[in-house]
């Protein structure tokens, strides 16, 4: 249910990426090279960023918000009772879909993001569809694409363990779901955007 969200923020990124593109690049003769600056700006950094930062809102915040409230409600207390162990039930599932599923959520994103950079070359740049896409295609690697999936791997990883653990550890009350639910989201936005730098500097 993010793909929607991630599809919407990813189209208009790449739009106003290749946009800007342009519009610089035109000054010096370089407008030629939109296709490779959208392509290679969106696989390697704004795909997995953006799909981590738009997940770590819409899921990482729904995550903290429902452990926490078990938490609150004294339901993990139960499962306790129930000899059930809470990190095995209520955390690895979360941490495994996450894991798995991010790297597809960020392929979708690099697809439709350098789609809406395409889009906006063609009809408002008026540059030739067939020579954008083998541009494209031309500059993008397989190194490229995996780089994207392992940080893609990463932050989902990051993602719902921040989301996990301030459920996990919230105080009781209203107050401590909704400081759980944000501290989730802050901290794991601020996580993202460290590790995308750690991994940059390893990956490239």
């Amino acid at each position: 249910m993010s793909v929607a969200i991630i599809s919407f923020t990813a189209l208009f990124t790449g739009m106003v990426l290749a946009l800007q593109t342009y519009t610089a690049f035109s000054r010096f003769g370089g407008d030629q090279s939109v296709a490779d600056v959208v392509a290679l700006s969106i696989v390697r950094e704004l795909g997995p960023v953006l799909s981590g930062l738009m997940i770590s809102g819409r899921i990482g915040s729904s995550i903290a918000a429902e452990i926490a409230t078990m938490r609150v409600t004294e339901q993990i207390d139960a499962l306790h009772t129930l000899s059930t162990d809470p990190i095995k039930y209520l955390v690895f599932p979360r941490i495994f879909c996450g894991v798995t599923l991010m790297p597809f959520l960020t392929v979708i994103a690099d697809v439709i993001g350098i789609s809406g950079g395409c889009a906006v070359s063609v009809y408002k740049f008026h540059s030739e569809a067939t020579s954008y896409i083998g541009e494209t295609f031309q500059t993008v690697a397989l190194s490229d694409i995996t780089a994207g999936i392992i940080k893609s791997v990463c932050f989902g990883l990051i993602v719902t363990l921040m989301g996990c653990y301030h459920g996990y550890n919230a105080s009781k009350g209203a107050r401590g779901v909704g400081t759980a639910t944000t501290n989730s989201v802050v901290s794991s936005s601020i996580l993202i955007l460290i590790f995308n730098y750690v991994l940059t500097a390893i990956l490239f």
